[in-house]
């Protein structure tokens, strides 16, 4: 997975642009989010240079050297700081009710997905906040139909919000 990550964004055109992801961006905006974010699966950095500028405490960490390379250079271009490391979660030694916020845009997770999001769950601050962005149980109908277009191949599950005492807005998706 890796080599696939770093292919992409080595690449000198950012592979999802600069901007930050219109549905973070918008969940930041208007629930005037505050305080520290972790942002798991990073790539190229857009989203952490955007909740920098607002203000927010950012840890960010994904598999891909290239990725965090093109971060840190975002970060850089926008005056900006963020600390970004590469690894998987159990690389880190994140403490447990830590993060006002995580926010997980389009993470792609190829094994564990449950037990790591469970994991990430127990690092949110009671009554903090997880933004998530993916793709809908219908995607994979869709991605039958078109086997070019990305995206998970198996089957998704949701968290339950009453047992790690968050609030969890998703976004569905109907391609």
């Amino acid at each position: 997975m890796e080599e696939f990550w770093n292919s992409r964004y080595k690449e000198r055109k950012f592979a999802y642009g600069k901007a930050p992801n219109q549905f973070f961006k918008d969940t930041i905006d208007n629930y005037n989010l505050q305080g520290s974010i972790l942002l798991p699966a990073e790539g190229e950095g857009r989203n952490a240079v955007y909740a920098a500028q607002k203000g927010f405490n950012v840890a960010a960490f994904d598999i891909s050297v290239e990725g965090k390379n093109k971060a840190e250079a975002l970060a850089s271009l926008n005056n900006t700081k963020i600390s970004y490391n590469v690894g998987e979660l159990h690389h880190f030694n994140f403490k447990h009710n830590s993060f006002d916020v995580i926010a997980l845009i389009y993470a792609h997770f190829p094994k564990g997905r449950l037990q790591l999001h469970r994991q990430l769950a127990e690092l949110v601050k009671p009554n903090g906040y997880i933004i998530l962005e993916g793709f809908s149980k219908e995607h994979l109908l869709y991605r039958e139909k078109h086997p070019s277009v990305g995206g998970l191949q198996t089957q998704i599950y949701y968290l339950q919000k009453k047992k790690y005492n968050i609030r969890l807005r998703i976004l569905k998706l109907y391609v």
